[in-house]
């Protein structure tokens, strides 16, 4: 079903079973696969590609527990050219996506969410609310962004690292800010990243360390509590 409003650019191929609300914009040259669901006004731009079982433009949803309502109003979902996204993803509404990201199998991106330019976001991956990623970031399977996390421009995430953002786990004593990870810096295969931290430029953070205070720039951390290598 593809609502009489969507305006849709030259040169698509359209899979099966396919819903595409209203108001919606695709670009030129582009592939989307079967079962797909685009949301109300979601923006896509040229040679881009969607695969299978994929839901875009998804809104927020919550239930009484919830401390931090999410906004009634949230901006479409911008997808930019040469963007790639894997099958069975959620993106919600309130994402950018720059020009040559690529998204991986079965990830999800929450609202409030920007991905730089030629980033990779790979298999299984989940990407919470208020995060700013950079440019030519790689995120590899698996990992957890936490949500009101800063990643700057070509940092690396290993395998199943995970971060986090509330140092009190839901006291609600704590300001939520997940860790800032400068340019460049490189962290390990199952590293945790504990709230608030900053990891600085370059850094490399060893495989398995638990993170518990400031990196500075040009280390190299490893352990549990991490401690910095001389």
């Amino acid at each position: 079903m593809i609502h009489e409003s969507v305006i849709i650019g030259n040169n698509i191929n359209l899979g099966e079973n396919i819903v595409i609300e209203e108001n919606v914009t695709i670009g030129d040259n582009v592939k989307i696969g079967n079962n797909v669901i685009i949301k109300t006004n979601t923006k896509i731009g040229n040679n881009v590609t969607i695969n299978d079982l994929t839901v875009l433009g998804k809104n927020t949803s919550t239930n009484k527990k919830m401390a931090r309502k999410p906004s009634n109003s949230q901006e479409p979902l911008i997808i930019e050219d040469n963007v790639i996204i894997g099958c069975n993803c959620v993106i919600y509404r309130s994402v950018i996506l720059k020009k040559g990201v690529f998204v991986g199998d079965l990830s999800s991106i929450r609202e409030n969410v920007t991905i730089g330019e030629d980033s990779i976001v790979g298999r299984s991956v989940i990407v919470e609310n208020k995060t700013f990623i950079g440019k030519r970031v790689t995120i590899q399977t698996g990992c957890y962004i936490t949500a009101d996390m800063e990643i700057e421009d070509e940092v690396f995430f290993g395998p199943c690292c995970s971060t986090s953002n509330d140092k009190y786990m839901g006291m609600g004593n704590y300001k939520h800010q997940g860790p800032i990870v400068k340019k460049g810096a490189k962290i390990g295969n199952n590293a945790t990243l504990l709230p608030g931290i900053v990891i600085g430029e370059n850094s490399i953070v060893g495989a398995g360390t638990v993170v518990t205070k400031n990196v500075p720039s040009n280390k190299t951390i490893v352990g549990n509590p991490g401690r910095t290598l001389e």
